[in-house]
C-alpha cells in the first residue's frame, strides 16, 4: 500500500518537477537559441541595417495583433485545478476563430501600414506573414496542455526542432540574396515546424468545438491576460511605432538591432523562465507564504545571472558590436551601451505578470501594462527629438518609474516584502557593478582587434564576478548550488 502524500512530500515532488522543468525548458530554450544566434548574426552580416528596418515596421503591426492571438485564453486552461475535454475543445475552437480574425485584420491593416511609414513594402511584408496565424492555434493549446503537466522535455525538443528550421531557411534566404524577405519566411518556417511538433508531442489533434457556452470563465480570464499582453506591446512596441514615423529605415534598423542585442536575455530567456513559473505558482496558488517565497528566489536566481550579462553588455559594447555585427553596425555601440543600463529594471519588471496572473490577479498585470505604456511612450515622445540615442535614453529614464508603481502594486499580490526583493538582488547587482569596473579599466588600458579583445574582457569579467561573489556574498552562491542540486 502506497502512503499518501504529505504536504511536505507534496512540496519536494513539486520542487523536483519546477527544477525538471526548468532545466528541460531553460536548455533547450538555450540550445535553441545558440542555434538561432549563429544565423542571425550571420544573417545580420549580410543583410543591411534598411532590411530590417523595413522589418520592424511590419514588426509593429504583427507584434499587436501577436499580442491578441489567445495564449491568454491557453493560459487559462492552465490556471484552473480541473479541465473537461469540452473545454479543451472550446480552447481550441476559439484559437482558430480570434487567429483567423486576426490574419483577416492584418490583411485589412497591411496598406493603412505602408501608408503611415510610407514604404508600400511593408504592405506586402504584412500580407505574408498572416501566414503565421494559421499555426498558433496548435502552438498554444498544445503548449497549455504539455504545460498542465509540467512536461517541458517534449517541448524542449520541438523548440530545437523549430529554431533549425528557422535558422536553415535564414542562411538559405541570406545567401540566395532574398533581402528582407529573409526575415519574413524563416519565422515562418519555424512557426510550422513548431506547430507540427507541438501537435505531435501533445496529441492534440482534436475536433475543435465552436459551441462556447459554460466557457465564460475561461474567456473572462483569457480576456485579462490578452488586456494585459495588449499593455505590454503598446509598452513594448511604441517606441518603434514612433521612431518609424521619423528616422528612415538605416536609422530604425540600427535602433531596433541595437534592442534587439540588449534584450537578448530578457526577451530569449526570461520568457521560457516564466512559463515554468506560471505553471508552479498555480500549483502552489492557495500558499500565499510559498508563493512570495519562490518569487524572492526566482529573482534572486534571474538577477544573478541578468546583472552581470547587461552590465557587461554595457562595458564591452564597442568590441561586440565590431564582432558580432561588423564596421557597419558601429552607429549601434554608443545605442547599445544606453540600452544595456535599462535591461535590469525591464528583467525585474516582468517577473511580476506570472505571479499575478497564477494567483487570479491578471487585472495587476492589466493596470501595471497601462502604466508602462503612458509612462514610457511619453518618454519616447520627447526622446525621439534626439534621435536613437534619445530613444535610449528614454528607457534609462521611463522604465524605473516604471518598475516602481509596479512593485507598490504587485508585491503586495505576491505576499512579497520590497526589503526581500532588494536584498535578493543586492549581491548580484554589487558583483556585476565591481566587474563592469574592471573590464571598462583593462578596456582602456589594451589595444587589441575586437575580436580578441572581446575574449580577453569577457573572461576577465566572469573571473571577476565569480571572485566578488565568492569572497563576499557566498550565502547566495551556497543557495542557489543548493537549488540547483535539488536540496
Amino acid at each position: 500500500m502506497v502512503a499518501p502524500a504529505t504536504p511536505s512530500n507534496q512540496r519536494e515532488s513539486l520542487a523536483a518537477q519546477v527544477r525538471n522543468a526548468v532545466i528541460w525548458r531553460s536548455g533547450s530554450q538555450i540550445a535553441a537559441q545558440l542555434v538561432q544566434w549563429a544565423a542571425t548574426f550571420l544573417v545580420i552580416r549580410i543583410l543591411s541595417p534598411s532590411d530590417y528596418g523595413l522589418f520592424a515596421m511590419s514588426g509593429v503591426v504583427m507584434a499587436f495583433l501577436n499580442m491578441l492571438n489567445g495564449y491568454g485564453l491557453a493560459s487559462g486552461l492552465v490556471q484552473q485545478q480541473q479541465v473537461s475535454e469540452r473545454q479543451i475543445r472550446q480552447l481550441f475552437g476559439m484559437l482558430i476563430v480570434v487567429n483567423l480574425a486576426l490574419a483577416l485584420a492584418q490583411l485589412a491593416i497591411a496598406p493603412l501600414a505602408a501608408a503611415y511609414y510610407r514604404q508600400p513594402t511593408v504592405a506586402n511584408l504584412l500580407r505574408v506573414q498572416a501566414l503565421i496565424y494559421l499555426g498558433t492555434p496548435f502552438i498554444a493549446l498544445s503548449q497549455a496542455l504539455l504545460s498542465r503537466q509540467m512536461d517541458f522535455r517534449l517541448q524542449a525538443r520541438v523548440n530545437i526542432l523549430a529554431s533549425l528550421a528557422g535558422a536553415c531557411t535564414a542562411l538559405t534566404g541570406a545567401f540566395a540574396g532574398w533581402g528582407v524577405w529573409t526575415l519574413v519566411i524563416a519565422p515562418i518556417a519555424l512557426f510550422a515546424t513548431r506547430a507540427i511538433g507541438m501537435t505531435v508531442a501533445a496529441r492534440s489533434l482534436i475536433w475543435p468545438s465552436f459551441d462556447f457556452r459554460g466557457a465564460g470563465a475561461l474567456a473572462r480570464f483569457g480576456g485579462m491576460m490578452a488586456a494585459g499582453q495588449l499593455f505590454w506591446f503598446l509598452q513594448s512596441q511604441v517606441d518603434v511605432f514612433i521612431a518609424g514615423r521619423y528616422f528612415t529605415v538605416h536609422d530604425l534598423g540600427i535602433y531596433t538591432t541595437s534592442l534587439f542585442l540588449a534584450q537578448i536575455f530578457v526577451s530569449k530567456f526570461v520568457p521560457p523562465l516564466n512559463e515554468v513559473a506560471f505553471s508552479a505558482y498555480a500549483r502552489i496558488q492557495h500558499d500565499r507564504a510559498a508563493t512570495a517565497a519562490a518569487f524572492v528566489t526566482g529573482v534572486r536566481i534571474v538577477m544573478l545571472a541578468a546583472l552581470p550579462f547587461y552590465l557587461g553588455l554595457a562595458a564591452t559594447a564597442e568590441p561586440l558590436v565590431l564582432t558580432m555585427l561588423g564596421e557597419k553596425w558601429a552607429a549601434a555601440i554608443s545605442i547599445v551601451r544606453l540600452l544595456a543600463l535599462a535591461m535590469p529594471f525591464m528583467t525585474l519588471q516582468v517577473l511580476f505578470s506570472p505571479a499575478c496572473d497564477a494567483l487570479g490577479r491578471p487585472g495587476i498585470g492589466v493596470r501595471n501594462g497601462a502604466t508602462g505604456a503612458l509612462v514610457l511612450g511619453l518618454a519616447f515622445l520627447i526622446g525621439v527629438n534626439w534621435g536613437a540615442r534619445g530613444i535610449a535614453a528614454a528607457w534609462i529614464v521611463g522604465y524605473p518609474v516604471y518598475l516602481a508603481i509596479s512593485c507598490w502594486r504587485s508585491l503586495p499580490v505576491i505576499g512579497a516584502r520590497l526589503a526581500d526583493v532588494v536584498a535578493a538582488t543586492a549581491p548580484a547587482l554589487l558583483a556585476a557593478i565591481a566587474m563592469a569596473a574592471v573590464v571598462t579599466l583593462v578596456d582602456r588600458a589594451i589595444v587589441l582587434p575586437p575580436a580578441p579583445r572581446l575574449a580577453l574582457l569577457g573572461l576577465i569579467g566572469a573571473v571577476t564576478y565569480a571572485a566578488w561573489l565568492v569572497t563576499f556574498a557566498r550565502p547566495t552562491v551556497r543557495h542557489t548550488l543548493a537549488l540547483i542540486r535539488n536540496r
